[in-house]
């Protein structure tokens, strides 16, 4: 009976072990960790980059993790959110997507933070330190909320100025301006307008909101710089009527950029009846623009004879701090996704220097990793706009669809003199505040 007892008792023990051992092995596959045993094919959708942007960072990947496909899929800007929505509505979604660095607020329920503990890994993939060593300011302003990470920057795009050099050097122009005094004078330099109040040669796509590229970014930048804060974030109202000092910074920047378009100032070089702006300046019919990177290559592909340069963003003078605009789309996991952490593996592999090298090259976008600005300050299409990335700023926004038709009325009621300026702030920060409570 005693030796019975102990042949039972003895497999039972031999059973217990062997469960054990299947919880290890599993929760280390789950892990996947280089050269794990993970099997997991990851769906990941974005927008405006190609597949060959990411060819050689998912190779890398897959080369270290064996069981583990990702396949990338791109989308039109135009349907790409609408497209992401019903997938996850259906159940069909993605396990990665790109999300607009301003998304957090509108999409957040749809994303699977990085998680910080992982069965059979003895540390974070990634922690927020290292976060914050590894990437710009910017990048932690929008992507991380209460302590969790919620996307992994692989670039940052920065407003900067775009100057035509040809009408440069005819109006004996050496530099770019550096603040907006310096560029107010050339907007004076160059500007024509005929005795029918035409404006036959302008100088700066500035003051409208329609036929400008990126209006709203721009006045939001111009009251970034004012030191206004737009919103403190969630849970926090915005204030365009704040005062810095003694002035009513909000007003001033809305000033400063509808008098472009005034007749009656002294820097009016621009209406509603100029061509669309990006347009203009490749065609030479205005000198300057500002607006992001991504345009470098496309007039170099569009028009290979246009001499133009960029040069960083103008300043407010005597700032004691340099400020631009960011605009990016960073990769996130779906929470609907059953990889979720096999998911997150590829995005801190894509993220490091190794994986987002490649892609920076092949996307001929600025980097977000501070150990990478750097080495591409000095690249004649993207420097510029890599420095930049270092002071660049971003708000929090409760719909930025939404925010944007709200600042693109606020420069037309200005305009038609539907609204004083005062009453056109007012407008839009109650609009806004509709949105954040």
């Amino acid at each position: 009976m005693g030796d019975k007892k102990l042949f039972i008792f003895g497999g039972l023990g031999l059973v217990a072990v062997l469960i054990i051992l299947m919880v290890i092995i599993l929760a280390r596959g789950i892990g996947g960790g280089p050269g794990g045993s993970q099997q997991a094919n990851l769906e990941f959708w974005g927008v405006f980059d190609d597949a060959g942007d990411f060819r050689q960072a998912i190779d890398l990947f897959q080369s270290q993790n064996p069981g583990i496909r990702v396949n990338y899929r791109n989308f039109s800007f135009e349907e790409y959110e609408r497209q992401l929505i019903n997938a996850f509505a259906s159940g069909q979604g993605p396990d990665i997507f790109l999300m607009h660095h301003t998304w957090l607020t509108k999409h957040g329920d749809k994303i699977a933070p990085l998680p910080q503990n992982i069965p059979g890994q003895d540390r974070p993939l990634l922690t927020l330190k290292e976060f914050r060593e590894q990437f710009v300011d910017v990048a932690e302003q929008d992507l991380v909320r209460d302590g969790q990470i919620y996307a992994l920057p692989i670039y940052v795009d920065t407003l900067g100025l775009y100057y035509n050099k040809d009408i440069f050097n005819a109006n004996g122009i050496a530099q770019p301006p550096l603040i907006w005094e310096e560029l107010n004078e050339i907007v004076e330099k160059i500007t024509q307008v005929n005795g029918q109040g035409e404006i036959t040669q302008s100088a700066i796509a500035l003051g409208t909101s329609r036929n400008v590229n990126r209006s709203t970014d721009i006045l939001a930048m111009l009251m970034l710089q004012s030191g206004l804060i737009l919103t403190e974030g969630p849970g926090q109202g915005t204030n365009f009527s704040a005062t810095v000092g003694d002035q009513n910074v909000g007003e001033v920047a809305l000033e400063y950029y509808t008098d472009f378009s005034n007749p009656r100032k002294k820097t009016y070089t621009w209406n509603g009846q100029q061509d669309f702006s990006i347009d203009a300046f490749r065609e030479g019919k205005t000198a300057m623009m500002i607006n992001y990177a991504h345009h470098v290559q496309t007039f170099q592909e569009q028009a290979p004879r246009f001499n133009f340069g960029t040069a960083p963003i103008p300043q407010i003078s005597g700032s004691s701090s340099k400020i631009t605009y960011a605009n990016y789309w960073a990769p996130t996991v779906a929470k609907s996704s059953k990889n979720q952490i096999a998911a997150w593996q590829f995005l801190v592999s894509l993220s490091s220097r190794d994986g987002v090298t490649p892609y920076i090259n092949a996307s001929n976008r600025p980097p977000a990793r501070r150990d990478l600005i750097a080495i591409v300050q000095n690249d004649p299409n993207i420097g510029v706009f890599s420095g930049q990335a270092l002071t660049a700023r971003s708000w929090y926004q409760p719909d930025p669809q939404a925010v944007e038709s709200i600042l693109a009325e606020v420069i037309d009621d200005v305009n038609f003199s539907r609204k004083s300026i005062r009453e056109a702030l007012r407008s839009a920060e109650q609009q806004i505040n509709v949105l954040l409570f």
